[in-house]
């Protein structure tokens, strides 16, 4: 896997799915590494912020320069930039569904498309349940595309003792799709080792 290197530029996206809870912990992650962080947030994604956190994009630490989501001119629209690689956290059934599409009717989707055309990193947290047909056959398109599916689905082995928890290990997940090596992050080996009773079997 590559591994992140310092200076390197990033975008993150937020669109209007539930799960902003997974966003700091991740943002803290990226900061910790010393790259360079852009935003870029959907209207939806203002409202479900406000609504999940009590945040404004502005309050997320660590992203030094944030898109306006109409606008076409700026850097995320063209290969040119440098980007090394976007995660959209969360990633709703509607922006999925344009990036699996190659549509660009915001700056997200053209973002996406971009990161897509020059092989670079692409991650979509995608927030639904259950999936209809529609939902897997976008992933599998946008997969086929070269996209990571990456649902936010936390892991309850390390046993996380408040929701901030849970969501950090999630966050070790985005981490580990970007080469992001994080000196905190626990791993299955690390739990307690508990002996099976052979006769509970």
């Amino acid at each position: 896997m590559d591994t992140i290197t310092a200076n390197e530029k990033y975008l993150v996206a937020i669109t209007g799915a539930s799960g902003m809870l997974f966003l700091r912990p991740f943002l803290d992650m990226m900061n910790a590494q010393g790259v360079i962080v852009h935003g870029i947030c959907s209207d939806a994604g203002r409202d479900v912020l406000a609504y999940e956190e009590g945040l404004a994009p502005a309050d997320l630490p660590g992203i030094e320069q944030w898109f306006d989501l109409r606008d076409f001119s700026a850097p995320p629209s063209s290969g040119s930039s440098g980007y090394a690689g976007m995660v959209v956290l969360p990633c709703s059934m509607g922006t999925l569904a344009a990036i699996s599409c190659g549509l660009s009717m915001n700056l997200i989707h053209r973002a996406a498309d971009v990161l897509l055309k020059e092989r670079k990193k692409l991650i979509l947290a995608v927030r639904e349940t259950p999936f209809n047909r529609t939902h897997l056959q976008n992933m599998l398109q946008a997969h086929d595309a070269g996209a990571i599916i990456c649902p936010p689905m936390p892991g309850f082995y390390l046993k996380p003792q408040s929701l901030a928890e849970a969501a950090e290990t999630f966050a070790w997940r985005l981490a580990d799709q970007l080469g992001l090596p994080v000196a905190s992050k626990r791993f299955w080996g690390d739990r307690p080792h508990v002996e099976k009773d052979r006769h509970s079997a």
